[in-house]
């Protein structure tokens, strides 16, 4: 048995504690530091962005029931929050109001600075890979979506699963479609701030050459999803392709104008800190996705430009959740 296996065993061998549910595995003086820099700003970065039409992210109807674990009888994973198909202007900083933004189906079942896509799961939910990779970033960043496993699938494809209570892998490791990388729970300040009335969820985040991108398509775009809009959880089933992942080539020269764009000294010392591309390039690209105030530019970090392509699946285990369920209009 490898210690790939060895350590998903022990994760999931448990249910996570109340602790680890609101703050994952973070050091008490991080998560402080982290929650004081997203709702009081810095110098270099500007505070969160709250109003009344926050109150529209409750959605106690879906909320109240993931926390008592009241799941679907069809089995299907409940859509939380879309991504936010009109963003606000980066130097605005980060906004959980619901003013101007529109997900895919035209609609606003998101908030304006959402970059990502919300699934509302139980506490303790396997979250496994959406598809092949190479893990580059474990961290708790408690401003912005708690724990956390960030991915590069190769050809310029990156994703993260955020709020997680346990991780399940580790950096440089490689893991395959359907790995399970951790647990799900409820880490980050929206949880501590608003229990119950925000839903236990996964934000999972998707990028492409470095920009956030919506895995679900618009008419005449390509899905990210391998089942186009209607993405389901991996059978198991082998998936041409997966058995020739490459790691993204990055570029040495774009990271390093990235990193030099960041005018928050904090923040530009912990991505210099690391000793791999990889690594660096995958802690400027979620550090600025976060904190885009506080940079001047958006270099790209990659060598190549990529195209969309239908490549990955849900990030849950297809005997938990057999798809997802839409949100009515």
């Amino acid at each position: 048995m490898g210690l790939a296996t060895v350590l998903e065993l022990t994760v999931m061998d448990s249910p996570p504690s109340p602790r680890e549910w609101f703050f994952g595995d973070g050091a008490w003086g991080d998560i402080a530091r982290d929650a004081w820099r997203a709702l009081r700003g810095t110098p270099h970065q500007r505070p969160t962005r709250w109003g009344v039409s926050s109150v529209r992210i409750f959605k106690p109807r879906i909320g109240l029931r993931t926390w008592l674990r009241l799941e679907r009888a069809d089995r299907r994973v409940p859509l939380y929050n879309f991504f936010n198909r009109n963003p606000a202007p980066p130097d605005q900083g980060y906004s959980v109001r619901v003013t101007h933004c529109r997900d895919f189906r035209g609609g606003q079942h998101t908030y304006d600075g959402h970059l990502g896509t919300d699934f509302a799961c139980p506490i303790g939910t396997p979250i496994v890979t959406p598809a092949p990779g190479l893990v580059l970033r474990v961290s708790t960043d408690m401003g912005y979506g708690g724990l956390k496993v960030c991915i590069d699938h190769g050809s310029g494809l990156f994703s993260t699963v955020n709020h997680l209570s346990r991780s399940a892998v580790g950096v440089g490791q490689t893991v395959g479609r359907g790995r399970v990388v951790g647990m799900s729970g409820a880490s980050g300040m929206e949880f501590v701030l608003c229990f119950p009335w925000v839903a236990p969820h996964l934000h999972f985040n998707t990028w492409l050459d470095g920009v956030a991108v919506d895995p679900y398509a618009l008419a005449g775009e390509t899905s990210l999803w391998r089942r186009r809009n209607d993405p389901v959880s991996w059978d198991g089933t082998p998936v041409e392709g997966d058995d020739q992942v490459r790691p993204s080539r990055w570029s040495a020269e774009g990271v390093d104008a990235a990193i030099a764009a960041c005018r928050d000294p904090d923040l530009r010392a912990q991505a210099l800190a690391l000793d791999d591309l990889g690594r660096r390039a995958a802690e400027i690209l979620v550090i600025r996705s976060y904190a885009a105030s506080a940079f001047d530019g958006f270099p790209s970090l990659y060598e190549d430009s990529h195209q969309r392509r239908p490549w990955l699946d849900l990030p849950f285990r297809s005997e938990d959740y057999s798809g997802a369920a839409m949100p009515s209009e």
